[in-house]
């Protein structure tokens, strides 16, 4: 194994696996369960057959952790990992409340989501993660991940809606 090229691909994907896992587990709190991520990596990299991306391969290892963790404990409100944003321009605090509130809308209407609908969101819209990259996380073909996040963003705009309006 080697270890610098673990030492590489955290620098280059640990912010990406944290924002992953920020918002699959619903919780900010994540710095550890992105450690864990990396100690499977390196644990598991003779199992690293190249076939996808080193991003793809690690959020896959960060997905399966995360089921593992929501398995142990009860799922966190999403609205909890809104407090971990913090605006990066001087703006007015009435502006700062208005981008607060929209993306509290928006994960309380990503949480309110089937499971299936969830994950593709947080892979393709938040992540920016190909079809293919989706696919091969989900264990789906690139179709069904079209379709599913085509169905998901549809279901979300509907969802935001009714967050909006409630």
């Amino acid at each position: 194994m080697d270890e610098e090229l673990i030492t590489e691909w955290f620098d280059r994907y640990a912010d990406d696996i944290y924002r992953f896992l920020a918002y699959y587990t619903s919780s900010p709190d994540v710095e550890d369960m992105v450690q864990d991520v990396f100690i499977k990596a390196i644990n598991n990299f003779d199992k690293f057959k190249g076939n996808s991306s080193p991003k793809t391969w690690l959020i896959s290892i960060a997905r399966n952790l995360a089921i593992d963790e929501a398995r142990k404990r009860k799922r966190q409100d999403w609205r909890k990992l809104i407090d971990t944003y913090q605006t990066e321009n001087e703006e007015s605090p009435e502006d700062v409340y208005q981008v607060t509130e929209s993306k509290a809308q928006l994960h309380e209407a990503i949480h309110e989501l089937k499971p299936n609908y969830r994950d593709v969101i947080i892979l393709r819209g938040i992540e920016e993660l190909t079809n293919a990259e989706a696919a091969d996380i989900l264990n789906w073909t690139e179709n069904k991940v079209r379709v599913t996040f085509y169905r998901a963003l549809k279901a979300l705009k509907t969802q935001v809606g009714r967050v909006n309006y409630e």
